[in-house]
């Protein structure tokens, strides 16, 4: 299931996130901002210093209403949108105070979630030409789960499973301890919870093998080789649908999406993530 602005999970989150943000950053009040006089209002600019995918405006929204809600956003973007250097992202009005309360908090977000969907974007152009899907993986930093899956989808990307409740994935540890692949497999499809996939991590093409056998819906093919992974996507073709993963990076991922398979999962795209460079400036005179 795919991450949307409008889903009341991520609405949520976004609350709880920037409540965090604010209890950690201006903890008891912002010293700085009281030598500003309290009537004061002003208008910033914040643009971007780099280009990449723009995200965050739920964020951005929600730290203006809990800092102050007579503070006003005016959009030039909207999230998913290419942005380039030097681009006015969006213009704040309200009291000086607030505005310099809210700076700090508002800006790390969007500069997070911007970077997350920017790598998203350069892995997604690299497979753009395949049928392969990229997905994104439990590898987010945490507590921000929900914003960093939302920011893969405005990078082209799409959802893996949102945490250990919404689809089973049974991996090296869980066959151990059920005694086998299709012990596995078939507890998890006697469980009752109806419409939930069932996925099988696999190490080799016999552990394939067991687990189309099993009926497995997904097999996570895990550090295949590129010939290994090119038998197995004909061993599965309307059998299994198969996601590759284990060492995905920009230099391999189209050699990887080239041979067939469904999907291909990455936790680059919330780990290694590079904040983008944003500027926000009080306008000369209001």
């Amino acid at each position: 299931m795919q991450i949307t602005a409008d889903d009341p999970r991520l609405i949520d989150a976004v609350r709880s996130n920037v409540a965090a943000a604010l209890i950690e950053d201006v903890g008891e009040g912002d010293i700085s901002a009281e030598l500003i006089e309290a009537g004061e209002e002003a208008q910033a600019r914040v643009i971007t210093r780099e280009e990449g995918v723009f995200c965050g405006r739920l964020w951005v929204e929600e730290t203006c209403r809990q800092v102050d809600p007579a503070i006003t956003v005016s959009w030039k973007v909207a999230d998913g949108d290419a942005i380039r250097p030097d681009q006015l992202l969006f213009e704040l009005s309200g009291p000086a105070r607030s505005l310099l309360t809210a700076e700090r908090t508002l800006l790390n977000f969007v500069q997070l979630l911007s970077g997350t969907a920017t790598r998203t974007a350069a892995y997604v152009q690299l497979i753009g030409h395949t049928q392969a899907r990229l997905l994104d993986t439990r590898k987010t930093i945490p507590g921000l789960r929900l914003a960093q899956k939302y920011a893969v989808t405005c990078g082209g990307g799409h959802n893996h499973r949102l945490g250990l409740f919404d689809q089973y994935l049974i991996k090296e540890n869980h066959i151990n301890a059920a005694g086998s692949i299709a012990a596995a497999v078939t507890a998890a499809k006697q469980a009752g919870s109806n419409n939930l996939r069932v996925e099988v991590e696999v190490e080799s093409l016999s552990e394939l093998g067991e687990a189309i056998q099993a009926g497995a819906d997904i097999a996570l093919i895990d550090n295949f080789t590129l010939e290994d992974t090119r038998t197995a996507v004909q061993a599965a073709k309307g059998r299994i649908e198969l996601e590759a993963s284990g060492g995905i990076t920009v230099a391999n991922i189209t050699e990887i999406a080239e041979t067939g398979v469904d999907y291909i999962s990455t936790g680059d795209v919330t780990k290694q993530v590079t904040p983008i460079d944003l500027s926000m400036l009080f306008v000369q005179g209001t």
